[in-house]
């Protein structure tokens, strides 16, 4: 950066590709309208914000020496972890599914693909996964602070996840026979 710091918020509202913006988009579309109705637009930008630099600055001791890092995935992920925790069961039409299930889903996802590339089909070296973990842990302390039920909304997400698996493996023993 060379004492440019101004280009850590640049880089929010930069992306790799049409698709990565597009992706954003409705990720933003979805959680940042659910968060801008729960909290109000200015502190739905301070957490967008706060979460984007976080994932930028967090990152860095694991990407390689002057890598270019770009878009909004990481504030993204502050919004949904904050979602998550303050509006879990507010639908998405988009995903068809509750919106604290999506958050955690695409999180958990995440964690796979750090854990072990391999596992996951559609692996991109080129997507910065650990910041959109970092992003997501920025969001929790937000949903906290901004949710007088957070443990029981996160303790709702954890639920519809443990019927969403059951589902899928009941669903999976059937294709399979």
């Amino acid at each position: 950066m060379q004492g440019r710091y101004w280009t850590l918020l640049i880089a929010l509202f930069v992306h790799g590709s049409a698709l990565h913006l597009f992706g954003n988009l409705l990720f933003l579309f979805v959680f940042g309208g659910t968060l801008e109705n729960s909290i109000g637009s200015g502190w739905h930008l301070m957490v967008f914000l706060a979460g984007g630099l976080m994932g930028f600055l967090l990152s860095l001791p694991f990407v390689a020496p002057n890598t270019g890092m770009v878009g909004a995935s990481a504030a993204i992920f502050t919004v949904a972890a904050c979602v998550m925790l303050v509006r879990p069961l507010k639908f998405s039409w988009l995903f068809l599914a509750p919106q604290g299930l999506v958050a955690i889903l695409y999180f958990l996802y995440n964690i796979l693909v750090i854990y072990d590339p391999k596992l996951i089909p559609g692996y991109d070296p080129q997507v910065g996964y650990i910041s959109h973990v970092i992003g997501f842990m920025t969001g929790i302390p937000f949903g906290i602070a901004w949710s007088n039920n957070w443990k029981k909304n996160l303790l709702i997400t954890l639920l519809l996840l443990g019927i969403y698996v059951a589902i899928l493996t009941i669903l999976s023993g059937y294709l399979q026979r």
